[in-house]
């Protein structure tokens, strides 16, 4: 398993890793898949500021993590917001821990105290969501800070959002 920075060559990779959530779960609240040169964009504009990482193995990307602003205001600016994504095949298997703990260093060595993470809660699991995403998080050590209730139409139905924090560095 290597973990490296993502490069804008494979936003076509992580596209397709990511098309997989937006047409066949409410896990994000995206209704149509972004284009390869749209992800090059997000890409491009996230490592103006802040870490993205790509984990692989035997030469193929199994999924990336990376941070965001977390509110636009230079009083927030040593708290970020994080978002993971792993081929649909390729969890179990310590991607996602390893991503997160890097993404965790990498923030951290820029002076970042606070993460937040965003996660689609279902009011009652489908076929589209469970509370895997929050298990996971909770896992790492985030801890659930704010509920919104029946916020994200998709599928026909409606889904809560929930903001899960963890403290990185002393303030």
């Amino acid at each position: 398993m290597m973990i490296r920075s993502a490069k804008e060559e494979d936003a076509g990779r992580l596209a397709e890793i990511y098309a997989y959530y937006v047409k066949n779960t409410a896990i994000s609240f995206e209704y149509d898949a972004p284009a390869p040169e749209e992800f090059r964009k997000r890409i491009r504009h996230t490592l103006e500021k802040y870490p993205y990482l790509v984990v692989e193995e035997d030469g193929i990307i199994r999924g990336y993590a990376y941070a965001g602003v977390f509110k636009n205001r230079a009083a927030y600016d040593r708290s970020c917001e994080v978002s993971i994504y792993l081929d649909r095949d390729a969890k179990g298997k310590g991607y996602g821990r390893a991503l997160y703990e890097a993404l965790e260093e990498a923030l951290k060595n820029m002076g970042i105290t606070n993460l937040y993470a965003c996660i689609t809660d279902p009011v009652k699991e489908d076929e589209y969501l469970t509370r895997n995403s929050e298990q996971f998080h909770q896992h790492l050590g985030y801890t659930k800070v704010g509920d919104f209730h029946k916020c994200g139409y998709k599928f026909g139905r409606w889904y809560n959002m929930i903001w899960m924090e963890k403290i990185i560095s002393e303030h």
